[in-house]
């Protein structure tokens, strides 16, 4: 026999199952419109893939999540987009959001299905794509997509797989007619999931005052080793923490997820959509919800398609709108008052309560706190409702976070018990809704300082880069110049002594034709013989032209380099403006020489 633990608080709330188990779960029907939802679980919206006007068929993808943590929607039946819109959905603000509305053709023909012989002769990643592409989620939460729970961090390996069928919360008898009628669906469902898990342990827990459904998954499970375990009727023994409390004796640290501590939970619905996604190959597009209430006149377990309005349900289960005071969605203690009863039916809706004023009356008008204790004594988590409230109620939300806010699962046991009528659970949605606002405007705040500081290394490093290359270039530029002025300082001295030689023979020549000149003797005859016996040979007039031209050529060249090493701030300026300063004088001295050579020779 297994062995149970305890968990604190709880209570003992009138159950009001029996209203909706009086007869087998019945087919809801198609209505004349569908709305489809784009997001219905936690994660990514996903995108509508098919155009308004065209034909699909049951089964067929019609929006996916192309990025990020989600799950395809598909078609409930087969028919013809008719839009893709704002409609009201189920949330507690009443809210809207972009739903695919399909009309119905009555044919209710299907796509092709790939059904899987033996899932064992897959590769388990092979199995969680087709469960993530049939599109299951969550049936008994907030939706978490199946696929990834399914996919614990590879350092926590899942020792314990917990099947929820406790359905602790008053009137909702979904799952315990699910496990009545669909037990070998549930335990199929169960050892394709073991099956990619591993786990040591498979465990179904089922509370007490659900016999029928006890039966069912006893002989369903004979010759395995599939553990039902039944555990005693209390709220919220079927809360996720508390279940796994109840069966292993431990308790999930504050702010982690039971994977943390070996144990993963799955709800008896996503059994059976898992199952019917492996050995049907048929997507999640319809699930077992509970219509009940006494403003109706057949209430009862309808297998609903996905999409399904509320108010085809209720004319569907004989609604009396006379004696209707409130139409609630989901229990009682958790559920919330629908604005609107036009709003679909999604994956995570297990029960609509059509109530009358008897049945659930107005809430009393909220009373101060009588520091009582009652909340303290019931809470499941061992929490401080009373300190949780003031915060909450002030604004102080920090305080609030810091005594474990966010521990809190909503179970509504605190509002229950409350002798004031203060509706507490309201006052902590509202605080954990605005520090999630606060949280994300902080992480949009983060991320655009983090954009900006990236900016600034950016342009600090694109100009460090700018100066370094301004530096590289002038270095170049200053190792070239200094290659430039060896090479002319060079050559310079290469041409110096004939440039000197010249210069002297020049001024010899110029003296003899002065000397001839006074003797009385022609210069002309000097010119016009070169080289006279015992005589010095005459001026050259065109090596003297020579001579002026290169002298002008070196001077520009080193008045250009001159100029560039100005330009630049270079070292050797003083040097280069020396050489300049020097080729002036050749150039100066070689225009003299080849003047006085012209004179001669005239």
């Amino acid at each position: 026999m297994t062995q149970l633990w305890d968990f604190a608080g709880g209570i003992h709330p009138a159950e009001n199952k029996q209203i909706s188990t009086t007869r087998p779960i019945a087919k809801a029907g198609i209505p004349e419109l569908l709305v489809l939802p784009l997001q219905q679980h936690i994660g990514e919206p996903a995108e509508a893939c098919v155009a308004i006007g065209e034909r699909v068929l049951k089964g067929q993808k019609i929006a996916d999540v192309t990025g990020g943590m989600g799950v395809p929607v598909h078609a409930s039946t087969s028919g013809t987009i008719e839009s893709v819109s704002l409609h009201p959905v189920p949330h507690p603000s009443g809210m809207s959001d972009w739903c695919i509305t399909l009309r119905p053709d009555g044919k209710d023909e299907w796509t092709s299905l790939n059904p899987v012989a033996n899932y064992r002769d897959l590769e388990r990643e092979t199995v969680l794509d087709l469960i993530r592409e049939a599109g299951i989620s969550g049936m008994g939460g907030a939706g978490f997509p199946t696929s990834i729970k399914l996919r614990p961090p590879k350092d926590r390996k899942v020792d314990t797989l917990i099947l929820n069928g406790a359905e602790c919360e008053p009137y909702i008898t979904a799952d315990d007619m699910s496990m009545r009628e669909k037990a070998d669906e549930i335990l199929a469902g169960l050892r394709v999931m073991a099956w990619i898990l591993r786990p040591e342990r498979c465990v179904v827990a089922v509370e007490d005052n659900k016999p029928e459904a006890i039966a069912a998954l006893t002989k369903a499970s004979e010759g395995t080793q599939t553990e039902i375990a039944v555990i005693p009727t209390r709220y919220p023994s079927g809360g996720e923490k508390q279940l796994i409390q109840i069966l292993t004796g431990m308790e999930v640290p504050s702010g982690g997820i039971p994977a943390d501590i070996g144990v993963m939970c799955q709800n008896v619905g996503t059994a059976i959509a898992v199952s019917a996604a492996v050995f049907r190959g048929e997507p999640l597009i319809s699930r077992i919800t509970t219509v009940t209430g006494h403003a109706l006149a057949d209430p009862g377990n309808f297998d609903v398609l996905i999409g399904t309005p509320i108010e085809y349900l209720m004319a569907r289960a004989g609604i009396h709108q006379a004696a209707l005071n409130r139409l609630v969605l989901g229990g009682p203690m958790m559920g919330y008052t629908l604005e609107t009863p036009a709003v679909p039916v999604v994956k995570t809706t297990n029960c609509v309560i059509a109530a009358t004023r008897a049945e659930l009356p107005d809430p009393a008008p909220e009373q101060p706190c009588i520091r009582c204790g009652a909340c303290a004594e019931a809470c499941p988590m061992e929490l401080l409702p009373q300190q949780l409230f003031w915060y909450s109620r002030a604004g102080e939300f920090d305080k609030a976070e810091h005594l474990n806010l966010f521990d809190c699962i909503e179970c509504g046991i605190c509002s229950y018990v409350c002798p004031s009528s203060i509706p507490l659970v309201q006052y902590y949605r509202a605080a954990k809704g605005e520090i999630r606002v606060q949280q994300a405007e902080q992480l949009k705040a983060d991320r655009a300082r983090e954009r900006f500081e990236a900016r600034q290394a950016r342009l600090d490093r694109e100009q460090q880069e700018k100066e370094q290359r301004r530096k590289e270039r002038a270095r170049a530029a200053a190792e070239a110049q200094a290659k430039k002025q060896a090479k002319a300082e060079n050559t310079e001295a290469q041409e110096q002594p004939a440039n000197d030689r010249a210069a002297r023979a020049a001024q010899v020549q110029e003296a003899i034709a002065r000397k001839k000149t006074k003797a009385g003797r022609p210069a002309a005859t000097a010119s016009k013989t070169p080289e006279e016996p015992g005589g010095e040979p005459a001026p050259d007039i065109e090596a003297l032209e020579k001579q002026l031209s290169q002298a002008t050529a070196k001077l520009n060249t080193m008045q250009s380099m001159l100029d560039d090493a100005k330009a630049e701030n270079a070292d050797n300026v003083e040097k280069l403006e020396r050489a300049v300063t020097k080729n002036h004088d050749r150039v100066k001295r070689a225009e003299e020489a080849l003047a006085e050579a012209q004179t001669t020779d005239s």
